[in-house]
């Protein structure tokens, strides 16, 4: 359904300004075109449907965001996919996470020469993505995003402490591959073309009816419906656009499975101190310092740090006694690895 939204009454300028993805230098946004069949197969065990918002009644989602009057929708979309991927990681939906868009834009994509006027792409060695790997991106508290080209002088003095990596990331390179991924792993940040009418959608499963091409956009797919034949789609124009923020596209619609993406993010570096967790479980093999600790709150196992014999039967002994006297621990992780104890 289309009518009057917060976005389709601006000037075309201002819309244009509400995009912000662009073709990498020397690529074809039309290099993979697929058949109504493979848009609409299935993969093997895959459901007919799946949405993050609702897991066992559940949202591993984050809230809408609004990337106001700049180019900036690689940066929302980029990081609407990192945060889901985190609370899935951890299993914990209520994960208090949100990524700072602004530094990711306004200082990793601005050395890149990326501006509110020539947007970005997420795939590449020169993407968003890549950047979110090699540096990282830290939190909104860190760097709170405002709309319009900012020099990255507003970044918090401790921020390279505070980023959050990933460990990787890939292009997910068939339709079926992506509801594989989207029901098993979590959210794709993808771009497609956006035309005119798309800035009227009110709500239903967007196909397009009228106008030209306006540009392209970036958002996070959270998930599928093959009975409606669409993805599930979170956008970056406020709440008060579409669907509460999400609209639903047609297979095939913008070319939106193939227009630089969809990209997959492979899991999240975790390095950090863990407060005041519970010790809940241990588990131990018959192989030399291989040992894991499963900690409460969303944390799950933990391998132990297997450097040498001291270290490794120093953090296991300690907790072992943390468990056994029902304390709570500080644990430091580098990639996922528990390298200090500090039993509370």
């Amino acid at each position: 359904m289309a009518g009057v939204t917060s976005v389709s009454e601006l000037p075309a300028e201002a819309q244009q300004r509400r995009l912000g993805a662009v073709l990498r230098p020397g690529e074809s946004g039309r290099e993979r075109q697929y058949s109504a069949e493979a848009l609409t197969a299935r993969a093997v065990g895959a459901p007919a449907a799946f949405d993050w918002r609702n897991v066992g009644g559940q949202s591993y989602v984050t809230p809408i965001q609004d990337q106001g009057g700049c180019g900036s929708c690689v940066a929302f979309g980029t990081c609407a996919a990192i945060e889901s991927t985190y609370r899935i990681q951890r299993n914990d939906p209520g994960m208090q996470i949100d990524l700072s868009e602004a530094q990711l834009f306004y200082c990793l994509g601005r050395a890149l020469g990326r501006n509110c006027d020539n947007g970005w792409w997420p795939d590449g060695a020169d993407g968003s993505m890549a950047q979110c790997q090699s540096t990282g991106v830290v939190d909104n508290a860190c760097y709170p995003y405002t709309d319009g080209d900012q020099d990255c002088t507003g970044r918090c003095a401790d921020w390279q402490n505070r980023a959050l990596m990933i460990s990787g990331f890939h292009v997910v390179g068939s339709p079926a591959d992506m509801k594989t991924w989207l029901s098993t792993r979590g959210p794709l940040a993808a771009c497609f073309e956006v035309y005119q009418d798309f800035f009227s959608y009110r709500t239903g499963v967007y196909h397009h009816v009228t106008g030209d091409i306006a540009g392209g956009h970036c958002i996070c797919i959270i998930g599928y419906d093959d009975p409606a034949g669409c993805w599930i789609c979170k956008n970056s124009w406020g709440p008060g656009w579409g669907e509460n923020g999400f609209f639903r596209i047609a297979y095939g619609e913008g070319n939106i499975e193939s227009r630089s993406g969809p990209v997959a993010v492979d899991g999240i570096v975790e390095t950090a101190w863990l407060n005041n967790k519970k010790v809940i479980g241990l588990w131990t093999i018959d192989q030399d310092r291989n040992a894991c600790v499963y900690l409460d709150g969303g944390i799950g196992w933990r391998r132990i740090a297997f450097d040498n014999d001291n270290i490794f039967f120093d953090i296991l002994m300690q907790l072992v006694t943390a468990k056994a006297a029902n304390r709570p621990v500080n644990v430091y992780q580098e990639s996922g690895v528990i390298k200090q104890v500090y039993v509370l």
